[in-house]
């Protein structure tokens, strides 16, 4: 079978020529989200500010060539909503957001102002324009209010947010769950005529992710140059997965909200598998030294502002209503990761090819595992 044509017909295939709305389509989760959608032939039109490190994955998947690409703000309503009604979308992936906690510390309205504001803007678009069925909002396992409890956060559990970034995500679900009951109620579902979700994903991990103050690349900048790995939070437990589960997860979650609109219209979690063992930040710095083949770190924590030390997800609802499961463990996921910027440092011409790879790698592995969605439709 040619592969080119499994992918594309993947997940009963909803987004084969279809027109797929992404903000934040620039980041890192944005560029691998919009990969995937290109190889589902799905025609994708992508709404964000400028790729946000230099270098980028979106510049080095070339992807500007092979979608339509608009550069604009999620503050800017009328160009949001120009720009969605002229493009005619039927799904929307809202990526969009500053996604840092150490720059909401520095940066605190602009966090709410891009967040908050910026998935208002788009919710209020989205109420004057019929094309749109499916809507998915992309937030943050940090929305949870959290007490730093040995348990794994439920979509029932009370939310919250200790820095400006956690609580802005915190806010974008209340807002979200406000214009659902508002104006998208799943039981009026006849007279509106669109399903929205919000989906609260783990800390990802993967190759061409190049942001300040995260972990993985922050240790390749280090390793890249022989210099040690200086982590702030050792002990910090974090719900760690391949970027291309979340993104499995999206799309699951797109499916079913395609094929029951109503009765997907709701929150839900993609973390790892909560029986996995909890991986501190010491370990998984020193599985990346492992997999690279060289390397020290050293503990650099001081004074620095808060961060949450023990967080992890329950996806057990996704895992039984979404036909969704994990498909990596935490050392594939870090040997995926590592071999991207191995590969990016010695052959840098060839990512693209690479990457691709990486997504059927991902949908192979999930075939053996007989997971639902990785069966494609003949």
């Amino acid at each position: 079978m040619n592969d080119k044509m499994s992918l594309t017909n993947l997940f009963s295939g909803i987004f084969k020529d279809e027109t797929v709305f992404v903000t934040g389509h620039t980041g890192f989760i944005g560029s691998w989200l919009t990969e995937w959608l290109c190889e589902l032939n799905a025609n994708v039109v992508g709404y964000s500010l400028e790729p946000p490190t230099d270098p980028s994955l979106f510049g080095t998947l070339e992807l500007e060539k092979r979608i339509t690409h608009i550069i604009g703000d999620v503050t800017d309503q009328p160009k949001l909503e120009k720009s969605i009604k002229e493009h005619s979308p039927k799904f929307i992936f809202h990526l969009a957001a500053q996604p840092l906690v150490q720059t909401s510390y520095k940066q605190p309205l602009e966090t709410i102002q891009t967040n908050v504001i910026g998935a208002a803007n788009l919710l209020e678009s989205i109420r004057k324009i019929s094309s749109v069925k499916v809507c998915v909002i992309v937030t943050s396992d940090k929305c949870y209010e959290n007490r730093e409890l040995d348990c794994a956060y439920k979509e029932t559990d009370p939310l919250g947010g200790y820095d400006p970034y956690s609580a802005s995500k915190s806010a974008v679900e209340l807002v979200t769950s406000s214009y659902r009951n508002s104006f998208f109620n799943p039981k009026d579902f006849a007279n509106h005529g669109i399903s929205l979700s919000t989906s609260r994903i783990g800390n990802v991990i993967g190759g061409g992710d190049w942001a300040k103050n995260r972990l993985v690349p922050d240790s390749i900048r280090s390793l890249s140059t022989n210099q040690d790995i200086h982590i702030r939070n050792p002990t910090a437990v974090r719900p760690w997965q391949h970027v291309l589960e979340s993104i499995s997860g999206l799309f699951c979650l797109s499916k079913k909200m395609w094929d029951n609109p109503s009765l997907y219209a709701q929150p839900w979690n993609f973390g790892p598998l909560i029986n996995n063992e909890n991986v501190t930040v010491s370990q998984l710095a020193s599985q990346i030294i492992s997999e690279w083949g060289s390397g020290n770190c050293n503990n650099v924590s001081h004074n620095e502002p808060h961060e949450a030390n023990l967080l992890m997800l329950d996806s057990s609802k996704a895992i039984e209503k979404l036909d969704w499961y994990p498909v990596y463990s935490i050392k594939d996921a870090i040997g995926k990761t590592i071999s991207w910027y191995k590969e990016y440092f010695t052959n840098d011409n060839n990512m693209q090819e690479f990457t691709q790879n990486q997504i059927l790698e991902y949908v192979e592995h999930a075939k053996k595992m007989n997971i639902v969605w990785s069966k494609a439709i003949e």
